[in-house]
């Protein structure tokens, strides 16, 4: 048998050919940096099982975002932890409450960067459950006043894009009301569509202070058993007024992510959750990988299964690295 014409090992031979030939491209631009805000001034303290990653005071906060915002990032992801909790999340749609003071303090000195607020009740209610609770459950109906409540605040606080990430039933379409009716047609909705009951939140409710007094989180997060179920929670998102998806976590749904972006023609994101950051980080300190090749290599994947944007605690080494 004669040698095969074709010789795909010709398209690899150097960096430059490989560099031109490369079919997924990643670029600062692709990347949302996840940050922590809390009250104080002068706070910068490190997550024990995030490395590199901080709760920052609002004055630290915004040099941290001078910094992004340099590194030509395409923006930021707020979560705020106020020094007060109670049942009804309330400084979580208080417009003096953190996220709303961070959101104004990042526009004043960094007004090009990007800002998108998590939508969510977590990081604000004394049980940690994303919502109203009612004899041992989530009330789904009553957490959407909290919702709409608070994308509305982040709005007039001045956020590019808010994000629901709660699971609620119908809370896009409580939120694009609320939003409508308080004159911020403008503000895009990023709904967390296919957000899963993952065991790979553990650190993040570290960085969050978010953990759940009590139960889980299952009966209004997916199942990580399920696909369909992630289409149909797209469709009904779209149909109430979302304007972008998101997939989270990211790595162990690149299936899903890959479904979606078969399906839908609207921009994708996907959250490489501090799970997956936190196991990557491990394993380099261990020394049993390549940091540098494996970020990049896992933050390649997600985009070749379909994101558009990655939210990830690897924006800024990963933006130093491609630049």
């Amino acid at each position: 048998m004669p040698f095969p014409v074709d010789r795909p090992r010709r398209l690899r031979v150097s960096e430059p050919m490989r560099r031109l030939v490369r079919e997924t491209r990643l670029a600062p631009e692709n990347f949302i940096l996840p940050l922590f805000v809390v009250e104080g001034e002068g706070v910068r303290k490190e997550i024990s099982s995030m490395p590199g990653n901080y709760q920052m005071s609002l004055d630290e906060l915004v040099r941290e975002c001078e910094q992004v915002a340099a590194l030509g990032i395409g923006g930021i992801i707020l979560f705020g932890i106020p020094k007060h909790k109670d049942e009804l999340a309330s400084e979580g749609y208080n417009p003096e409450g953190i996220t709303q003071q961070a959101v104004r303090a990042i526009k004043h000195a960094v007004p090009e960067l990007l800002v998108i607020t998590d939508v969510c009740n977590c990081e604000y209610t004394s049980h940690g459950h994303c919502g109203k609770v009612v004899e041992g459950d989530v009330d789904n109906d009553a957490t959407l006043e909290w919702l709409a409540a608070a994308a509305v605040t982040h709005a007039r606080a001045g956020a590019d894009i808010v994000a629901p990430s709660d699971m609620m039933d119908g809370r896009v379409a409580a939120i694009r009301e609320a939003l409508d009716e308080a004159g911020f047609i403008k503000i895009p909705i990023l709904s967390y569509a296919a957000k899963y009951a993952s065991s790979f939140y553990g650190p993040f409710r570290e960085a969050a202070e978010s953990a759940p007094q009590f139960g889980d989180r299952r009966s209004y997060q997916m199942d990580p058993a399920n696909a369909r179920e992630a289409l149909r929670e797209m469709d009904l998102d779209l149909d109430e007024g979302a304007d972008m998806l998101m997939v989270k976590p990211a790595m162990p749904y690149l299936d899903i992510l890959r479904m979606a972006r078969d399906r839908y023609e609207v921009p994708l994101a996907a959250y490489q959750v501090s799970g997956e950051f936190s196991m990557i980080m491990a394993a380099a300190r261990n020394g049993w990988i390549d940091l540098d090749r494996v970020m990049i290599e896992s933050l390649t994947s997600i985009r070749r299964a379909g994101a558009d944007f990655i939210l990830t605690y690897f924006a800024q080494p990963a933006a130093r690295l491609i630049s």
